[in-house]
């Protein structure tokens, strides 16, 4: 009888045990870190450049949260300014009749009007500091700030003054309720100490009263209301007061369009973006070369073990998923320790340097996060191109 062909397995050479996932990334992994020097100097690169990007960025943060410090502090809905005003120490007073129309819009609750100046304060032991004046409306106090000591009701008494217990604080000499200094050659008596969620940006301690004492103890134009603060009655109605304002020639702004209009002044009008700008692409670039160089060498001292692992039938994509572990792997590790870092030197400044204005955002993270994972990828791109080129012949002719 005809019987079925015999399998041909017996003349099928045995392949290879094929390598798991798993034991790929664990022999990438191995490669890596077998030479400490090489992958020590991968760590660093990448560490240094998230670093620099960090604290760029975070100074830059830093800068445009106290630049803004002013409508942070006071809290009001919105803001009627001169069209000129870039940022609250530029304010440009404006005229009585102002203050009178925008009280009689339609959708306003209230206005009231505030005073931001500044003034030289002559400390008990005769030295003069420079100090911001904030002048609360009268009637209203609208904008106060929240007291550590003393009672508000006590800015009423005569010379009376409350200090904000900032960064700035010690500038005044550590004042106490009762202490007395002059202003402008006027007499005046701290009546309380209190707290603000955020101090200056240019280092001088920031004093309230009212808003009549304030004109009246520092020298002015003739007109001295510096913002009118605008309640609107509801979300819907500050369209139509922005337009009533903008009829008498001036400019009302929400607290975030008033925010972003400082942000993009210190941005795009004193060169300080540009500047952060050119470090931290400085910053990137450096990281790039270093971490791009070292890795390539890391390539082709390891070439040979590549090409022993193509030999025994592991597919190219199998190689290329080693290499971007092993630059993933790196990127991340040196960008945990480049963020801890940051953290730890902005912190001890702070301790240091009180007036020290850098903090770490969610936003400073994310853009550093971004360009570590085109480092990362730009480096694995150099690697894997030369791995996939190799042939298993040239190795172990060599």
């Amino acid at each position: 009888l005809w019987s079925s062909p015999p399998s041909n397995a017996l003349f099928e050479f045995p392949k290879p045990a094929l390598l798991t996932v798993k034991g790929i990334l664990k022999i990438a992994f191995k490669l890596l870190v077998n030479d400490k020097g090489k992958f020590a100097a991968l760590l660093v690169g990448i560490t240094f450049a998230v670093f620099l990007m960090i604290q760029m960025t975070s100074m830059f943060a830093g800068v445009l949260k106290r630049s803004s410090s002013t409508i942070t502090n006071i809290g009001a809905k919105m803001w009627v300014m001169d069209p000129a005003v870039n940022s609250p120490v530029s304010s440009i007073p404006m005229p009585d009749y102002v203050l009178d129309a925008a009280r009689s819009i339609n959708g306003v609750k209230y206005a009231v009007p505030l005073y931001s100046g500044s003034a030289l304060v002559k400390l008990r032991d005769g030295t003069y500091q420079a100090a911001t004046v904030i002048g609360l409306d009268d009637s209203t106090l609208f904008g106060r700030p929240a007291l550590l000591e003393g009672k508000i009701e006590d800015i009423y008494a005569e010379n009376g003054f409350i200090v904000v217990n900032d960064a700035e604080f010690r500038k005044l000499e550590n004042p106490k309720i009762g202490t007395e200094f002059e202003i402008n050659d006027n007499r005046g008596v701290v009546v309380g100490i209190a707290k603000v969620a955020s101090s200056g940006l240019f280092g001088n301690p920031t004093l309230y009263t009212t808003y009549n004492r304030a004109i009246t103890y520092i020298p002015s134009a003739r007109f001295t209301t510096s913002y009118i603060l605008v309640q609107p009655k509801n979300s819907s109605d500050i369209p139509f007061i922005k337009q009533q304002v903008q009829k008498l020639g001036y400019q009302a702004l929400t607290d975030d369009e008033f925010i972003q209009k400082i942000s993009d002044f210190y941005v795009y009008q004193t060169g300080f973006g540009i500047n952060l700008l050119i470090m931290t692409a400085i910053s990137f670039i450096v990281g790039l070369s270093i971490s791009g160089q070292t890795f390539y060498t890391f390539i082709l001292e390891n070439l040979d073990k590549f090409g022993a692992l193509k030999a025994i039938g592991t597919k190219g994509r199998e190689l290329v998923y080693m290499i971007l572990f092993q630059a993933t792997f790196t990127a991340f590790i040196g960008y945990g320790l480049g963020v801890g870092l940051a953290a730890l030197l902005i912190m001890a400044a702070r301790l240091r340097l009180p007036d020290y204005a850098a903090q770490i955002t969610y936003m400073n993270l994310g853009s550093a996060f971004i360009m570590v994972v085109i480092i990362a990828g730009i480096s694995s791109y150099i690697g894997i191109r030369k791995v996939i080129r190799i042939e298993p012949f040239d190795i172990f002719r060599g």
